[in-house]
């Protein structure tokens, strides 16, 4: 691919990241607002630990008594310095405004407790839902195509460069910070941390659209060419191509499917906007992958 040509695909992903910006900052701020009362009311309070670098905080909390929202900004700190150098600069951007919002937001709301006051000791009401609200802020921040840094950052870097799809790099990454808290707080405070971690991804999915991990894309287009550059390589996904032909025109054309992650959804549904207003495509769920990166 021609200097040229990736030119073309990051002024693409500057246009959609500038489309509807007030309204999708707003929606991002609220979702970051939410993830923070949770965080803040139901997790802290239990000490539940469910991946990402808030899990990470409330575990060095516990070891050494640190604000957790100045360990979050010092990690999303060195996680975006290393995102620099191995994933890029427009990568990096992706998730700059997250990964300092998140952590004054975990600061701003530390006191919530006072205002609002919820009997947190029982732990399974706390973990179910802290576990919905927590996902519902998430999901309105991934729908508004944004993340909150973290090891968000992590599973791009692992994905890049292990080979293996983003939904394996998260599980590794937090499936690690999960586990890691039963040294620190018991095998029950482990077990309730799967709990809400998989309560937190099941409802953030339902938020974006649907219930699966990952959309399977299928488009046809009359340009073919450009579509699959940006795919491949701007987003970093595979294509296979269908020959088809149309019952009524007669025409035969290519359909190019690809399967994505969630998080990827809005990216690729407002680059083929760009690229082909009069582009076809069918948007699906799907519920496993096999094989591929």
């Amino acid at each position: 691919m021609s200097l040229f040509s990736k030119n073309i695909d990051y002024r693409l992903l500057d246009v959609i990241n500038r489309k509807s910006l007030i309204k999708r900052v707003l929606q991002f701020s609220i979702g970051c607002l939410i993830i923070s009362i949770a965080y803040n009311i139901f997790i802290t309070s239990n000490h539940l630990v469910p991946g990402g670098v808030g899990g990470i905080a409330i575990i060095i909390n516990n070891l050494f008594g640190i604000d957790n929202s100045i360990i979050i900004l010092c990690l999303n700190i060195g996680l975006l310095t290393l995102s620099y150098f191995l994933l890029g600069k427009e990568k990096t951007r992706a998730s700059l405004l997250g990964s300092i919002l998140f952590p004054i937001l975990v600061k701003l709301t530390e006191h919530i407790n006072v205002w609002i006051q919820i009997d947190t000791s029982q732990v399974l009401l706390s973990t179910i839902f802290g576990g919905i609200i927590y996902g519902f802020g998430a999901g309105l921040v991934f729908k508004a195509g944004f993340t909150t840094g973290g090891t968000d950052i992590i599973n791009q870097i692992i994905s890049k460069y292990v080979k293996i799809s983003i939904g394996k790099s998260m599980l590794v990454s937090d499936g690690l910070i999960v586990l890691s808290s039963a040294a620190f707080f018991g095998i029950n405070t482990m077990l309730y941390s799967i709990l809400i971690l998989y309560i937190i991804s099941l409802m953030s999915d339902k938020v974006v659209l649907g219930i699966s991990d990952s959309k399977a894309f299928y488009i046809i287009t009359e340009n073919e060419e450009e579509v699959k550059d940006y795919i491949t390589k701007t987003l970093n996904h595979g294509i296979t191509v269908f020959k088809a032909k149309g019952v009524y025109d007669k025409e035969h054309k290519n359909v190019l499917m690809t399967v994505l992650p969630t998080n990827d959804y809005y990216r690729l549904k407002e680059g083929i906007k760009e690229i082909d207003a009069n582009a076809f495509y069918i948007i699906t769920d799907t519920y496993e992958v096999f094989g591929g990166e």
